[in-house]
């Protein structure tokens, strides 16, 4: 069996604000109670799934969206492997994120990418 190693590199982050627009405008969503999940299949067919996220001043202090988007970047890096290549995601934090456990959001999210039909077979 092949080892999967779990980082989250610059390279499968989604940071600039043009791939964040074509995720929005070309893409779909779903969207959960704390969570909503764009998404844009075959984006690059042949790489790695990418990951943005968006904690907007409405979620609460520097300190809360900080926290919220570490949650959010370890739960994308602990499932990166069980998305289908080539995808990119983006995960919209809610203002009730913040008094969200990890174990919640987790399940959240992975519902969510369940409903949106990422999860590779």
């Amino acid at each position: 069996m092949a080892e999967r190693h779990f980082r989250f590199p610059k390279s499968r982050r989604l940071i600039l604000n043009a791939e964040f627009q074509r995720v929005r405008v070309e893409g779909s969503s779903v969207r959960g109670e704390t969570l909503t999940l764009g998404f844009l299949k075959n984006a690059s067919p042949f790489s790695a799934a990418r990951a943005g996220f968006v904690t907007s001043k409405r979620v609460g202090s520097a300190v809360s969206r900080n926290q919220i988007r570490r949650r959010l970047r370890e739960i994308f890096r602990k499932h990166q492997h069980e998305l289908t290549p080539g995808i990119w995601i983006v995960t919209v934090a809610s203002a009730r994120a913040v008094r969200t456990s990890f174990s919640a959001l987790e399940d959240e999210w992975l519902r969510l990418a369940h409903r949106a039909s990422i999860l590779a077979p």
